[in-house]
This record gives C-alpha cells, structure tokens and sequence, in this order.
C-alpha cells in the first residue's frame, strides 16, 4: 500500500485554454486501465465540464476536498475549485484568467506544504499570458520556488531535472541565451547545484549513493585549456571538493560520449552545463515518458515534459504519456519521502 495513499496529488489546472485540461480528463476517463495515481484537479470545474462536452466524455466532476478526492476518484473526478475570469474557448488563452492560473498553483503549494496533498503535479502555462497580466516571474520554477520561500523563509536555488526512463539529466543554467552561460557559469552555482541534486536523489528517489557525471562546457571538456579555460578553472575544483566530501562524481567529461547506453550505465545522473546539453539527450532517448523534476524546493514538483500546445487543444488528439509519468513520478517520490519520515 502507499504511504501516502490517503492523500491525493495536487493537479493544477495550467493554462485552461491549453491542452491541461484535455490529457487531465483522458487519464482520469482511463484511470483503471492506466492505473493513473489519484489526484484533485485545482482549477475551473466550468472550463473542465465545457471541455469534456467538446471532447465528447461522459464525466461526473465533483467539487470536493483534499480529504475525500482518494475516495471519490473512481467515481468522479474531484476538484478544487479555482474560478477562471472569464470563460474559456480551447485554443484561445485570455490574460484575464492569469490570476486563476497562478491562484491554482499557489493553492496546490499551500497544500502540499501543510499536508493535505502528498506532491504537486504542474500542468503547462504559457509564460507570455501571465506577463500580459504583470506576472514578475521568469517562469513556473522560480514562481514555486518563491512560494516556497514564503512559507519557509529560507532563500531556495530551484534545480531543473529531466528524468525519463533511460537517463536523468540536470542543467546548470537553464533559459539564458548561449553567450551569457560561461558568465553565469560559476564554482558557486556548480557545487549548489550537485549538492542538491545529491541530497534529492537520496530523499526522494532513494538512492543511497548517487553517481553523479558532470559534462564539461567547451568541446572534450576543454582539452587541458585548448579549447577553452572554463573546464579546468571553474568545474574541475568543484568536481574534486565534492570528492573530498564523499560524493560519488566523476569529471569534467567530454558531453559528446556521455550519452550512449555503456556511458550512461556508470552514472544515475547527469550534470550538464546549459539547457541544451541537458535536454537534447534526455528528449532524444525519452520524448514521451520524461518528466520535468524540480529539485531544491520544500515540496515535491513535477511537470510533463511539454507545453500548452494551444492548437491541440479540445481536438482530442493531445497525447497524456508525460502527464502520466509525472503523476507516477510524484506518487513514487512522495512515498519514498514517507517511507524516508519513518
């Protein structure tokens, strides 16, 4: 039985005009078969009965809370309602709904944080329709991160994980243009970054000791400065004061090797330099089943790999594979804390 079976997942709703509301229905009309973990839906339970008409199902939804959605989810789909604005056409984002968006995420904190739901699962929002409406953020990560440092008063370094069945990739810099990465490339960031990622693959996933590979920035992680000074001025001393603290890490390596199956059987995870050292490889060897993990926040968080992809939505064709496996991913990492707690 699961730890935390008694206590849903926090799904929040995305953006309503996307394709969150649209693969959140397909699992919860195929949780048997998929054996999909429970959830409540936070978010809009309108916009949720106008899309289930538009994609044809037959759903029940019920508002209800925290405490009963394990119960009820056979039955009917719970939800928490967060009222959108105004009304929702699928395909057509509205700035007017960022607050009901945002609301839904910061109700699946509130949550989680206090206990009442085991993890939280995020759907896709769109970065340019919050910004419309003033959102001061540069995305869904460092909003749940300030959210998190609310409640706990502590500042938090968000670390993006992309963890899918063949490889679980961490990059160290993340939505910043290529030229600016040597500059916001430091020792500093290097170390916090492992260090977390050390500490979560131990909590959450139960990993006694983490192997960890760190990619170099330049061409054959340098080539002893001919390709650049970044590899054994800045990673290298991070690389060996993580040794001397006992971690399992080996680097600066040449992120060309890296990835084929006899690399990738010598290591649990990777550390890479920027977004697309990270990503390319981890959506090249897991498109549909990789799952946006962030590490370093009080609460576990996951996400599908994907966007809004506005023009899917309400044409049921959007496919629910990452949102399935970021369900399971929080159920499993939320009873793994449990187990961890007892």
């Amino acid at each position: 039985m699961s730890p935390t079976r008694d206590r849903p997942l926090a799904l929040t709703m995305g953006d309503p005009a996307g394709i969150g509301l649209d693969i959140s229905l397909d699992l919860w009309m195929n949780r048997q078969s998929l054996q999909t973990p429970p959830f409540i839906l936070i978010g809009d339970p309108a916009a949720l009965q106008q899309r289930a008409r538009v994609l044809g199902h037959d759903i029940v939804i019920r508002e209800t809370s925290c405490a009963e959605a394990s119960t009820i989810f056979e039955s009917a789909l719970p939800v928490l309602p967060v009222a959108c604005a105004v009304p929702v056409t699928p395909g057509m984002p509205d700035s007017a709904n960022a607050g009901a968006i945002t609301g839904a995420i910061e109700t699946a904190v509130r949550l989680t944080m206090d206990g009442s739901t085991s993890a939280i699962v995020t759907n896709p929002i769109a970065k340019s329709v919050l910004y419309d409406a003033g959102f001061r953020f540069p995305g869904h990560t460092e909003f749940l991160a300030n959210l998190g440092e609310r409640v706990t008063g502590e500042p938090l370094l968000p670390v993006m994980m992309l963890a899918g069945p063949k490889l679980m990739a961490v990059p160290v810099t993340i939505h910043i243009p290529l030229k600016d990465v040597p500059k916001q490339l430091t020792a500093d960031l290097i170390y916090r970054t492992c260090v977390i990622t050390v500490r979560d693959l131990k909590d959450r996933f139960g990993l006694a000791s983490p192997r960890i590979a760190v990619a170099g920035l330049n061409p054959h992680a340098g080539e002893n400065g001919a390709l650049g000074l970044e590899d054994d001025a800045i990673i290298r001393p991070v690389i060996e004061r993580l040794k001397a603290e006992g971690v399992d890490i080996t680097g600066p390596l040449p992120a060309d090797t890296m990835f084929h199956d006899r690399a990738r059987a010598t290591y649990d995870v990777a550390i890479c330099m920027y977004h697309d050292q990270a990503l390319i490889p981890a959506k090249a060897l897991g498109f549909d089943d990789s799952v946006n993990v962030t590490l370093g926040l009080p609460f576990i968080r996951t996400s599908p790999d994907h966007g809004t992809a506005f023009s899917l939505a309400g044409k049921g064709i959007a496919r629910a594979d990452s949102l399935l496996a970021a369900l399971r991913m929080a159920q499993q990492l939320a009873d793994n804390a449990a187990r961890g707690e007892n």
